[in-house]
């Protein structure tokens, strides 16, 4: 499996080639290793991890999805494929900004918090550790947004609690101590 990880790791970080992290000069590959590293920490399915590493592939790469299969096959069944890429579908956002330009930041985000709440529990499993690995870091860079993207984090937990319970679990206290590092006090988040 570790192999299979490895290999998954290459195409995604060719894929984010050139792409940084907002807030530090790190390729943003750094970001779906650390979602794949938590990740692993709660299961050791694959299909789960190696999603995680391709978490946000079709979403921010001209990558494509019969591109990500036609790789995935040549390292795993054909089922743990499939199950890749319906996975790594859904942790990809619908409601983008390019793609509904009308709609405010508010209404698209929970027109996706409505759909991520319909997703498998796996996805929901990748999307806790997606959610904890940006709180630290917006949290840690960037206060004003932090606390639209930590209530917009708070809501969606609301929502999506199919997931791995240790790692929602995380994601809440996560969100929980960023809110409280952010106001200075508890804020009633549940």
């Amino acid at each position: 499996m570790e192999d299979a990880l490895k290999k998954i790791e290459k195409f995604a970080a060719e894929a984010h080639a050139g792409q940084k992290r907002k807030y530090t000069p790190e390729d943003y590959i750094v970001h779906p290793v650390r979602v794949m590293k938590l990740c692993k920490k709660y299961t050791n399915k694959l299909p789960i991890l190696a999603a995680a590493l391709l978490h946000d592939v079709l979403e921010d790469t001209s990558a494509t999805k019969n591109q990500i299969k036609e790789f995935l096959i040549k390292l795993m069944d054909k089922q743990q494929a499939d199950y890749t890429v319906q996975l790594v579908e859904e942790m990809t956002d619908v409601y983008v900004k390019e793609d509904f330009p009308q709609w405010n930041r508010k209404k698209r985000k929970t027109k996706e918090a409505e759909r991520i709440q319909k997703t498998s529990a796996d996805a929901q499993t990748i999307k806790y550790a997606d959610m904890i690995d940006n709180c630290i870091e917006i949290v840690q860079y960037d206060r004003d947004f932090a606390k639209v993207f930590l209530n917009e984090c708070r809501n969606i937990l609301k929502k999506i609690s199919k997931g791995d319970q240790e790692l929602y679990k995380q994601a809440v206290e996560t969100v929980d101590e960023g809110l409280l590092k952010l106001y200075g006090k508890t804020v009633n988040t549940h």
